[in-house]
Formats: structure tokens, C-alpha cells, sequence
């Protein structure tokens, strides 16, 4: 029989190494895949992992892309730490980049400092309200969070095709699902002359180092930190796992939502049925390469960003369908869980009795 057995003792360094080995493991496997598919590995892995960074588009498009998995991350990091998991982060990015483009479009050709940090706050209330939905189910009803925040994900999607193919399309856009282009007051400031890198990436460390102020020096990240570990001793404490499970969810939405708005403002220029990759997803691979550390949280957005533009270079370079982002990305997850495991719990072998 196979038992799996809870570790008497592990070290803070353990859970380093995990990562370490699972990135080494992940490698390892696509590189293999990359030998199956009759490609030399170490070739191909340099043309779409190392290629796209020796240029300054190549880093202004990878700050882009690592924007939103760093902004998310950080916020889903301080929630799974808290023991709530917030699933549903896509459909928070998408309501709060479709409350922040409604804001847009509703001051079209307003020009005025104030414009930009109202888009900012239309479209973190938008991710705020969509986060509280599962929030009060969860403290009312008792409703299961992840289920609840993964369904509301799709309804933000519909949501937003719904606004695009109708009250916000474009007048002059020959009927096509996209709205106007926002103005330049409506779009955020460029941070190379190439590329898409722009100022949220500016934000995004911001709120890696804010989050690790709240989880080090806030009250408020430690009362998060003892309810994930122990619900018992957070209620022996005085600590309400109720405020717990409303802060979670109200700061995963409220920076989700900002992410989205973000996304919409600094990368796509206007509201179009698809707003992102699937952002608010792969953010949960981020916080948990990153062990749930705010800080840890930028270098774990910038490698899984990486990964998207791997998956680009390789269906340009190598003719690899595209999906060979999901596969990597998919790979790391799996690792990280395994390896995850095994610092936590040791197997052994034996009989019953």
C-alpha cells in the first residue's frame, strides 16, 4: 500500500527548492516534447525563450504582457493565504475593463487630468462589485467561493460581448463588436518607444511591494495569514473568518478590476469582445510559483509571461500551434502542485496494520 504521511518538519527553504525542481522538470518535458516533434531542444528553446528579449520591443512586450499576472497575482496571493480561493480573477479583469472603458467612451474626447484616474476607479469599483457577489453568497449562504467566482467569470464575458455588439460599439465601426478608440487622455503613457510596455507595469510593482507591506507589517495580513493556517485558532483569536472571506474577495476584485481596466487602457486602446488571454487564470500559476510572496509575485508574472511570448515565437519560428503556451504553462502548474506536495507529505510503503 501507498501512504502519504504529514512532515513532522520543514524549512522555509524547502519550498525554494520545490519551485527550483519544478521548473527544472518543466524544462525537461518540453524539451522532450520539442525531440518528438523532430526539433532539437536546446536550439529551439533559445529561438522562443531567449530571442524575443534581445531587442527593446521584445522587453516592452513582455513588461506588457507581465502587467496584469503581477497586478492579479499579488491580490490572489494575499486571498489563497487567507484559505479563500478566488477562481473567478478572469471575470473580474473583464468587468473592471469594461467599467473602466464605459467611463472611457462616456468622457470621449474630454481631455483633463482627471479623466485617466476616473477610467482608474470605474473600472476598480467594476472588479470590486463583481468580487463581492461571491463574497456575500459565501458569508450568507455559505456558498461554495470557487464555484461561485468561476460561473460569474463567464457572465462578465457575455457581459461584455453584450456591450460591444450593442449600446457600446462603434457608430462609425462598419458594425463590427469593438467600441471607439479611446482618446490619448484616456490611454496610459508608453514606457519605451517600441512596444506596448506602459506605465501599469509601474502599478503592478507597486502593489507587489504594498502586498507585502500588508502581509508584513499590517495587522490586517496576519489575522489573513492565521485564518488560512488555522480557522480554529483565528475564532479562539477574536478574528472573524467572515471579514476574512470579505477582504479577500473585495481586494482580489478591486485589483483584478484595476488589472483590467489597465489592460484596456495601456495595451488594447478600446473594448473588444476578447480583452484577455485568459490573464486572470494564469495568475493563479504566478501566485503559486511565487509561494504566495507579494514580492516573490514579479519575477514568478515575469517568467510565466515569458511563456506567452515563447508560445508566439514558436508558432511564428517553429510552425508550434499556439496552444503550446497553455501546454507549458499547464506543465508548471503540474509540477508545482507535485513538487508542492512532497515538501508537505512524505510517501511511504508499507501494509495496513
Amino acid at each position: 500500500m501507498i501512504f502519504v504521511e504529514a512532515r513532522a518538519v520543514t524549512r522555509w527553504y524547502h519550498e525554494w527548492i520545490a519551485v527550483l525542481i519544478a521548473l527544472i522538470l518543466t524544462v525537461a518535458t518540453a524539451s522532450a516534447l520539442l525531440a518528438s516533434l523532430g526539433l532539437d531542444p536546446v536550439s529551439s528553446l533559445h529561438r522562443i525563450f531567449i530571442r524575443p528579449l534581445n531587442s527593446v520591443y521584445g522587453v516592452s512586450e513582455l513588461l506588457a504582457k507581465a502587467t496584469p499576472l503581477i497586478t492579479i497575482g499579488v491580490a490572489l496571493a494575499l486571498g489563497f493565504r487567507a484559505g479563500v480561493w478566488n477562481i473567478g480573477a478572469e471575470g473580474q479583469l473583464v468587468m473592471g475593463g469594461l467599467c473602466g472603458g464605459a467611463v472611457a467612451l462616456a468622457f470621449w474626447g474630454v481631455d483633463g487630468f482627471w479623466v485617466m484616474p476616473l477610467i482608474l476607479l470605474g473600472g476598480t469599483l467594476g472588479g470590486l462589485v463583481w468580487g463581492a457577489i461571491p463574497a456575500f453568497l459565501k458569508v450568507r449562504f455559505n456558498a461554495n467561493e470557487i464555484l461561485v467566482s468561476l460561473m460569474l467569470t463567464y457572465v462578465a464575458i457575455l457581459m461584455l460581448s453584450v456591450m460591444v455588439h450593442g449600446p457600446l460599439r462603434d457608430p462609425a465601426g462598419f458594425n463590427f463588436p469593438e467600441s471607439r478608440l479611446f482618446h490619448d487622455a484616456a490611454t496610459l503613457p508608453k514606457l519605451f518607444s517600441a512596444g506596448r510596455g506602459h506605465l501599469g507595469f509601474v502599478f503592478a510593482l507597486m502593489f507587489a511591494v504594498l502586498g507585502t507591506w500588508v502581509v508584513k507589517r499590517w495587522h490586517l495580513g496576519f489575522e489573513m495569514r492565521v485564518t488560512g493556517l488555522s480557522p480554529t485558532a483565528a475564532k479562539f483569536a477574536g478574528y472573524s473568518r467572515d471579514r476574512t472571506v470579505w477582504m479577500a474577495l473585495l481586494i482580489g476584485g478591486a485589483v483584478s478590476g484595476f488589472a483590467g481596466v489597465v489592460e484596456v487602457t495601456g495595451n488594447i486602446g478600446q473594448l473588444v469582445p476578447n480583452i484577455s488571454p485568459s490573464y486572470g487564470f494564469t495568475a493563479i500559476i504566478v501566485a503559486f510559483l511565487a509561494r504566495l510572496h507579494p514580492l516573490a509575485v514579479i519575477p514568478a508574472g515575469l517568467l510565466v509571461a515569458l511563456s506567452y511570448l515563447a508560445g508566439e515565437a514558436a508558432q511564428l519560428s517553429l510552425g508550434i500551434p499556439a496552444a503550446s503556451t497553455q501546454v507549458f504553462q499547464g506543465l508548471l502548474l503540474f509540477f508545482l502542485l507535485g513538487t508542492s506536495l512532497l515538501v508537505n507529505y512524505r510517501i511511504r510503503f508499507g501494509r495496513i496494520g
